[in-house]
């Protein structure tokens, strides 16, 4: 099957590296896994930080919507739309209008729909969102949250889980050899919830400056700075390893012993899941959709949102039981290993795909 793909949040050719650039490529390689012929149809990004910006791109969209129109009058067209990542910052304003036209599924992962957007000048993005849900042949999401979601908001909307996933191949050759008392973090360093993440992440070490514990940072971004300062008061306990590249990630967390991230914000957190393949046990917080990537008391510890303290305590637990801390650290390891591959996920979707998106699907 020919499949045109569409991330309109961020391309999954992006120049800089995040989680959904991330979860765009995991999901291509997944459909390309699945025998289908993938194309990244479009670069064009609708994310707009205002609703006047976003009315501001509609003369472009009109533009890219008609160059689409012209390619495929004359190649071969797609025989399925893949939308990843729709929201009301970021809608899809070409696939629904393609995918009417040539009578092909419209499926769309990570949708999701906030009603109290449209009192915040945001109307007109959510109710092309919404429309999209309403058609897709099959909304794929990754977290029970996102999905009850969905369901409230449209109850007539074709829904689809796939758990989130990351490709394990680079972790399968990894050999942990844990430092028990290595702490690990890996994120960007930019404002908003990575920061609010990192202030928590001090505040919770400082409770616990007589614990033996030492910090290794990987990430790099425009607060680097202010990251920085966060940590001034613990001199030679904090190493900034900067960015990375996927191998070196791999190895470093190998090298760990327990991972620390508290997740303000986060939808899920793809680095949880490379932090238990390289056989970490994770200490976060229970918000948001973390709890679809970590199980709690089994792979990790899980605290209540903005219980800094709590935190702190979780982390002081694992530091001090090195029983607790290798069992888990090995039920992260074989949970990733064998629930999480893109090898499953990859059937999962192909799953998904057939049963939902109808004869489009072969």
């Amino acid at each position: 099957m020919r499949v045109a793909f569409y991330a309109p949040m961020k391309s999954p050719n992006h120049p800089v590296p995040s989680g959904d650039r991330l979860m765009a490529r995991l999901l291509i390689r997944a459909l390309e896994l699945g025998g289908h012929e993938v194309d990244v149809v479009s670069e064009f990004r609708t994310r707009a930080s205002t609703p006047q910006a976003a009315a501001a791109l509609e003369p472009a969209i009109g533009a890219e919507l008609e160059r689409l129109r012209l390619i495929w009058k004359s190649a071969p067209r797609p025989e399925l739309w893949f939308c990843y990542h729709p929201y009301y910052k970021s809608p899809d304003p070409f696939g629904p209008a393609i995918s009417a036209e040539f009578a092909i599924p419209y499926v769309t992962a990570e949708a999701s729909y906030a009603a109290k957007r449209d009192r915040t000048g945001w109307a007109a993005a959510q109710k092309r969102v919404g429309e999209a849900i309403t058609q897709a042949a099959v909304n794929i999401s990754f977290t029970e949250r996102d999905q009850a979601g969905l369901s409230a908001t449209f109850p007539q909307a074709r829904l689809a889980r796939l758990k989130p996933f990351i490709d394990t191949a680079l972790f399968e050759k990894v050999s942990p050899a844990p430092d028990p008392c290595r702490l690990m973090t890996v994120a960007m360093m930019r404002a908003g919830d990575k920061m609010e993440s990192y202030a928590m992440l001090a505040k919770a070490l400082r409770l616990i400056e007589d614990r033996p514990w030492t910090l290794s940072v990987i990430g790099d971004g425009p607060m680097r700075q202010e990251v920085e300062a966060l940590f001034a008061g613990f001199p030679g306990r904090v190493e900034w390893l900067g960015e990375r590249n996927a191998v070196e990630i791999a190895e470093l967390l190998g090298h760990g012993g327990i991972y620390v991230w508290p997740g303000c914000g986060e939808a899920y957190g793809l680095a949880y899941l490379e932090a238990q393949a390289a056989g970490l046990p994770v200490v976060a917080q229970a918000t948001a959709g973390v709890p679809a990537v970590v199980e709690a008391g089994v792979t990790g510890l899980l605290t209540p949102e903005g219980d800094v303290a709590a935190y702190a305590r979780a982390i002081a637990t694992l530091l001090g039981d090195g029983q607790k801390r290798d069992a888990m650290g090995q039920a992260a390891r074989c949970f990733v290993l064998e629930e999480r591959s893109l090898a499953r996920a990859a059937r999962v979707l192909d799953g998904i795909l057939r049963r939902s998106a109808g004869t489009g699907v072969r």
